[in-house]
């Protein structure tokens, strides 16, 4: 196909033609890029160069099909995980304690020493892993840095996964906690945050809010959230061997979703909340990275928000994968991601 045009610059006119090629569908063919080297970013802390710089993860193609074979592989990584968790709540002056909220496992997460300002707010977290990884004490990670980095107490729920359980049963667990908050705390006092599947469910949770007609939350944080399940943003292919943490729209982040939806529709709102109505959401702030695999999932949901007039705000980290941000307490960057989350909670929680 050609189209024509004329550009007048000065007193000449000047005759164009430019030729497009076309995909056999009709519409614009795929842009074809040629390989490329990516040096790692120079303008971020020597302690995120590393992780921006290593490998891509060794089990990115690891792809199990039943939740049975999920729960092996995530209690051999939850095993590793809670190694690291003593010394983490020490550097960072937190108390963990296992518990149950109405039936669901949880875990309250209480810094020692807490801001007279945050004193009556509190957290709701629910955390990442494709649906199928980070089970018990593995899932409190993320909750230990906002507890420790900012002051806030935090319950972090430890949501039901398969082989236990499938769709809905993550966000069933997550709200049957936050309408116990609900009790005892007033709901702009409360924040829900979480990532990846986490920041996901902070999302399936506003939707689930509203169909059952319960107040919203002060603010939410939904971090690179996985908003849209179907693979469907410009990021995933972009993105796509850049990201050393999910590496593939095709990796074992997707085939442990479809493991968790168990057949369910993708494309529903409680899967891939993107396609949910998001009027009348709280204010949300969203963390992504340029290398993100998520980064077009959490730009939508951004974009959705504010068609829908709701106040959200993006932050997006240079040269970070999936998640980086909240890897290691002692990464800068990670300091400031969850510094610039717990400044918009202050200004939000309470009003």
């Amino acid at each position: 196909m050609k189209t024509y045009c004329t550009l007048l610059i000065s007193s000449l006119a000047l005759a164009c033609s430019v030729s497009f090629a076309q995909s056999k569908d009709g519409g614009p063919a795929p842009l074809q890029v040629p390989a490329k080297s990516l040096p790692v970013p120079g303008d971020v802390s020597p302690e995120m160069q590393k992780l921006i710089g290593a490998p891509p993860n060794p089990v990115w193609d690891v792809l199990w099909k039943t939740g049975e074979e999920w729960r092996a592989a995530a209690n051999i990584q939850a095993a590793k995980t809670v190694a690291g968790l003593p010394a983490m709540r020490q550097r960072l002056h937190v108390k963990v304690q296992a518990g149950v909220i109405d039936g669901v496992k949880v875990y309250t997460v209480t810094p020692e020493v807490m801001p007279p300002g945050h004193r009556d707010k509190l957290l709701i977290h629910v955390h990442g892993g494709c649906y199928e990884l980070f089970p018990g004490e593995s899932g409190t990670s993320e909750a230990i840095l906002m507890a420790g980095l900012e002051g806030y107490k935090v319950i972090s729920v430890d949501y039901r996964m398969p082989p236990d359980a499938y769709f809905p049963a993550a966000v069933d667990d997550a709200m049957t906690v936050y309408r116990a908050v609900l009790r005892t705390t007033p709901a702009r006092k409360v924040a829900v945050f979480g990532t990846s599947a986490g920041g996901a469910l902070t999302l399936e949770m506003m939707l689930r809010a509203k169909q059952l007609g319960l107040p919203m939350p002060g603010a939410i944080a939904p971090g690179t959230p996985m908003a849209d399940v179907t693979k469907t943003g410009d990021s995933f292919y972009t993105n796509e061997g850049v990201d050393n943490v999910l590496v593939s729209r095709d990796g074992f982040c997707d085939a442990a979703t479809v493991v968790y939806a168990h057949g369910h529709d993708l494309r529903d709102p409680l899967l891939s909340p993107v396609y949910g109505d998001m009027h009348g959401f709280p204010p949300a702030i969203l963390t992504t990275g340029t290398r993100d695999l998520l980064l077009s999932n959490t730009v939508r949901v951004h974009r959705k928000l504010r068609a829908a007039g709701v106040e959200a705000q993006l932050e997006v980290f240079e040269g970070q994968s999936h998640a980086q941000y909240q890897f290691d307490d002692r990464v800068p960057e990670t300091r400031e991601a969850f510094g610039e989350i717990a400044a918009f909670f202050d200004a939000h929680l309470g009003r």
